[in-house]
């Protein structure tokens, strides 16, 4: 049924809720919340001129929308928050941290037990982290293991769980056997209180314990385990990353800051525990619609405290959020107390978010020189045409090239950019079997029909020789009837593959790109055309050296085997030496004859052959 969006802007309704657009594909391409769906809803498709390029570029793509009422605005943040993770909107800021951190877990069940994991449930267990460096979380918890006696294996003691005799580590001293009912569960749950205070950041007790064993071992002469507790020491320090910091008062904190580059922003988070900056973190986020930065701050606090283990009692930023209250009162509900969101603007705080900020930009540094390396390898022109075209991937993109002279010896050629970089290894080229005279539009079906048939019948046999991996894009160098040709074969495969094609001025210079219909103008400076430049040429360079290739072939075999004497063997000597068929015709008697077992009289008759032609 035909979506109205006129009929159903007039249906909306004057309440609290969210909104998802949805394009021709019937995906979400942005979630939203309101306090009134019908006024916020109807403002993206007025004629309002000042519009964000971001809702600009947004409305062209909706063909749909639905909406979900609430009772007031924090229901409205919370389902927003979960939509835009489940849904992962093109159009929203997206909370992305490639790094997942992990956290230490202490289990809620009968003797728990001390785990690392990256991902937080709401299953009663106390999360700590999360932590920067994975390795020496693995080490503190070897080392929590050793020190205390506690159990590793994933019996559910709460189920009765039990075994005839205890492991190994009953014998070694690692655990205390509840497995058999001989540990004190009252002594367990001392070690495991003893633990928390530990991850709490409270380290000393554990601290000095170390440094005493170390001590003890190093004038036992025992330095093997000596260091071994001295590297312990330095795994705490890197796990806790303490930083003192004075008169900041004893509460948690969390501090929040956001540096922006030219196509991508930095929020860092730092974590305040009793005085002391304990962790941090930060996510890069892409900033192609340079949305405010209160909207960035707002986006990122909704996604990243959803699913937090714990939310401290104030949260400073350096700016706020426009629906400050709403996030207020859903951190609040999910804290149980009340949740401050502010903005320092004098004061020891705001020395301390300047460091946040620093930490911010560096980070962000970090990140686009890591950018610029990666873009010496990936061309920033193949990024900028994927997000041009707005292509879900453009892992493998395959051009398409025709060369013939005046229709003789048409061939096709195939070349493919893997993650935009050359891939010659996948090369492909055609000859044109079934096609007489210059018809590239009928030469161009032929070689599409050849490789998809191909590729296709090796995906069923599992038998890759090349074509067995289907493009992500085509390319074709011409306008409407190229890519009209590639999208009618490709409909015949029932193939849902994306088309463009290169649009050709007057002086045959490519002036734009193609693609659903709608023309798309380069400017010769920009870093997408030389990088569809770089494929154009190459598609040409392949097609045109194939040709030549065929083109000597023929030659060789319709004229130097009609010279009387000049067999393969001898054709071979002739062509090894002279390196073409045009050397041969300008070469003297002398010259023919120093070909290795010529004879005069076949040198002769090469040279009467050419001279009659």
């Amino acid at each position: 049924m035909t979506f109205d969006i006129g009929l159903e802007l007039n249906k909306l309704p004057d309440k609290p809720g969210v909104y998802l657009m949805k394009d021709i594909d019937d995906e979400v391409i942005y979630v939203g919340k309101a306090i009134s769906l019908k006024k916020r809803v109807r403002s993206y498709f007025n004629n309002d001129k000042n519009k964000h390029p971001k809702v600009v570029a947004m409305v062209k793509r909706i063909v749909s929308f639905e909406y979900i009422i609430v009772g007031n605005e924090v229901e409205a943040l919370v389902l927003e928050s979960n939509l835009i993770k489940e849904k992962k909107p093109k159009y929203n800021i997206l909370l992305r941290d490639d790094k997942t951190y992990p956290f230490i877990k202490v289990t809620n069940e009968k003797f728990p037990r001390i785990l690392k994991t990256r991902i937080v449930k709401n299953d009663g267990a106390i999360y700590y982290g999360p932590y920067p460096n994975a390795f020496a979380v693995n080490e503190i918890i070897d080392m929590l293991h050793e020190i205390y006696p506690i159990r590793s294996c994933n019996l559910d003691f709460d189920k009765g769980a039990s075994l005839e005799r205890p492991c190994l580590n009953y014998y070694i001293g690692r655990c205390p056997a509840p497995c058999v009912g001989l540990a004190d569960e009252e002594k367990y749950m001392g070690y495991i209180d003893e633990i928390v205070e530990f991850l709490k950041g409270k380290t000393g007790k554990l601290t000095d314990y170390l440094n005493e064993q170390m001590k003890i071992k190093a004038a036992e002469l025992n330095f093997e385990v000596a260091a071994k507790y001295r590297d312990y020491l330095q795994k705490i320090d890197v796990l806790m990353q303490k930083q003192r910091i004075s008169k900041a008062g004893d509460q948690d904190i969390d501090l929040i800051s956001l540096a922006r580059g030219d196509r991508h922003a930095c929020v860092m988070i730092f974590f305040m525990r009793s005085a002391k900056i304990v962790d941090s973190e930060h996510f890069i986020l892409k900033d192609d619609f340079r949305e405010e930065h209160g909207e960035i701050i707002s986006s990122f606090i909704k996604q990243y405290y959803l699913d937090a283990s714990y939310i401290p009692k104030e949260i400073l930023v350096d700016h706020m959020p426009s629906d400050s209250t709403a996030i207020e009162d859903f951190l609040s509900g999910k804290r149980g107390t009340k949740v401050n969101v502010r903005e320092p603007k004098r004061g020891e705080k705001v020395d301390l978010l300047e460091i946040v900020r620093k930490n911010a930009k560096e980070s962000l540094l970090k990140y686009e020189e890591k950018q610029r390396k990666r873009e010496r390898v990936v061309p920033l022109g193949y990024e900028m045409f994927v997000e041009m075209l707005e292509l879900d991937s453009a892992e493998r993109i395959e051009a398409y090239d025709i060369s013939n002279i005046s229709g003789v010896q048409s061939v096709g050629s195939m070349v493919v950019f893997t993650n935009g970089s050359k891939d010659s290894k996948e090369y492909r080229k055609f000859k044109i079997k079934t096609i007489i005279g210059s018809d590239d539009y009928g030469s161009m079906r032929e070689v599409l029909e050849r490789r998809l048939t191909r590729g296709l019948k090796e995906m069923v046999k599992n038998n890759n020789t090349g074509f067995g991996r289907l493009p992500n894009l085509i390319i074709m160098d011409g306008g409407k009837g190229q890519v009209s040709i590639a999208q009618s074969v490709l409909d015949e495969f029932n193939l849902n593959i994306p088309v463009a094609g290169l649009v050709k001025d007057d002086k045959h210079r490519t002036r734009g790109i193609l693609y659903r219909g709608e023309e798309i103008g380069l400017k010769v400076s920009s870093p997408v055309y030389r990088f569809l430049y770089s494929i154009q040429e190459e598609a040409h360079r392949f097609a045109i050296n194939y040709h030549r290739k065929l083109r000597e072939k023929e030659l060789v075999n319709s004229v130097l085997d009609e010279i009387p004497g000049v067999g393969k063997a001898r054709r071979t000597e002739i062509l090894k030496h002279f390196k073409s068929v045009e050397n041969v015709k300008k070469a003297s008697l002398e010259e023919l004859k120093e070909v290795p077992k010529m004879t005069e009289k076949v040198a002769r008759n090469i040279i009467d052959f050419f001279a009659k032609g």
